[in-house]
């Protein structure tokens, strides 16, 4: 003899089924922990973002505050503590291998080799994007961190009428600007900004010779050199060129200062671009950009890359989806345009790209041809995190007025015995 079962618990059964099937159809999310949280580059997230969801999967933003990234590692280390990785981090250089040295990445070698990455992605970014020869990042663009923003409009009125073409061209054009009544150099004064502008000038002083031997190789005799002091007494030339107020700025906030009027340059990598355009400011008629003057033919760069950590069943399957999406030419196109940064893939034509993008990615292709492109000091493509940090420390303390040149000096060379 059957029994009846109770309406409520008929009602319950309905409603856990019903619950089940809408789980069931809810699709694979895709969790990403990155630090691009201004305006451009979330514009330009969002082109992957849309990718990954138009393809039948859910984007779980995971955005930390903090364009160096070091707020986004303390995060990812609490994730992992806890055994819960994100589907992909974005992580730079060092960094990158560090991790992978850990044995915590997972293995895209398959992906890789089913989608040609090793023809299509230059030597210099494969250097972070594997580790003993396994893929174990997808690299998303290349920046150029040596160079320029200027508003054209102010510089007209300060009667700078020409591109700077040497520091000094460039220095004399400065102090034009700031007896003109404008904010000369727009800066944020946080130590990884300070370092980005050292990247430039050293190239600017020393070349990519004395910029390889000091600065990746840590060459005592080059780090403590005459030309080392004059890396700061120039970084101590634009010190007094930025206004009183830099302290702790961000650095898009110092883009929108070159963006409104008040400043006339900036020295900051290829991705401040991004505010300008987000801004709907126009190359060439708003505001100008170029490589900042002495490192004309020499780039340094880092690569932004979206590291894999180790998961399995459908985890895996969202890996590879956005891995694929990453390396998709037209995403890489579409997103570096709006980032401002050039794409990781060099079979990508610039046809979509602005005068800037242009010359950017002119810049890279010459300086890959003639090995005179170099990783970033600043961006922890040069030297493992706790050198970078160190140098951090020194070029900040000189900025601040806390070390003189020479000190300066003594202080990297003892932060490079590390």
């Amino acid at each position: 003899m059957s029994k009846k079962i109770p309406v409520t618990v008929a009602l319950g059964l309905v409603a856990g089924l019903a619950a089940g099937s809408a789980r069931a159809q809810q699709p694979q999310q895709i969790e990403v922990l990155h630090f691009w949280t201004s305006g451009g580059e979330a514009a330009a997230l969002k082109v992957l973002k849309d990718r990954v969801e138009a393809s039948g999967f859910a984007w779980k933003d995971m955005p930390v505050a903090g364009g160096g990234g070091e707020q986004a590692m303390t995060t990812l280390r609490t994730r992992l503590s806890a055994g819960v990785p994100p589907t992909a981090v974005l992580l730079m250089g060092h960094d990158l291998t560090d991790w992978a040295r850990q044995g915590v990445l997972a293995d895209l070698n398959a992906q890789a080799k089913a989608e040609g990455w090793d023809k299509s992605v230059p030597p210099a970014v494969q250097k972070f994007s594997k580790f003993n020869g396994t893929w174990v990042a997808a690299p998303i663009n290349v920046h150029a961190i040596n160079w320029v923003w200027a508003n054209k409009d102010v510089l007209a009125k300060a009667g700078v009428t020409a591109e700077p073409k040497s520091w000094d061209e460039f220095i004399a054009a400065a102090e034009k600007v700031q007896k003109a009544g404008f904010v000369a150099l727009a800066h944020g004064g946080q130590p990884w900004q300070e370092a980005t502008i050292f990247d430039g000038v050293v190239l600017a002083t020393g070349g990519v010779d004395y910029y390889r031997k000091a600065f990746i190789e840590l060459d005592a005799k080059a780090l403590g050199s005459a030309t080392t002091e004059q890396v700061f007494h120039r970084m101590g030339q634009l010190r007094k060129l930025v206004d009183k107020d830099f302290s702790g700025r961000d650095w898009n906030i110092a883009s929108s200062m070159v963006i409104s009027g008040k400043a006339g340059f900036q020295i900051m990598g290829d991705w401040a671009k991004g505010e300008f355009v987000n801004a709907n400011k126009v190359p060439g008629k708003d505001f100008l950009c170029f490589p900042l003057p002495g490192t004309a033919g020499m780039v340094s760069y880092l690569s932004n890359q979206f590291a894999m950590f180790k998961v399995k069943g459908d985890k895996a399957a969202a890996q590879a989806r956005l891995a694929a999406e990453i390396m998709n030419p037209e995403v890489q196109s579409a997103f570096n345009v709006l980032k401002g940064s050039v794409p990781a893939r060099s079979d990508v034509a610039d046809k979509a790209f602005d005068a800037c993008g242009k010359r950017d990615m002119k810049e890279l292709a010459a300086a890959t041809k003639n090995d005179t492109l170099v990783g970033s000091i600043a961006h922890g493509h040069a030297v493992p995190a706790s050198i970078k940090n160190a140098f951090y420390d020194v070029i900040t303390r000189h900025f601040n007025g806390q070390l003189d040149d020479k000190k300066a000096v003594a202080a990297l060379l003892s932060a490079a015995k590390q």
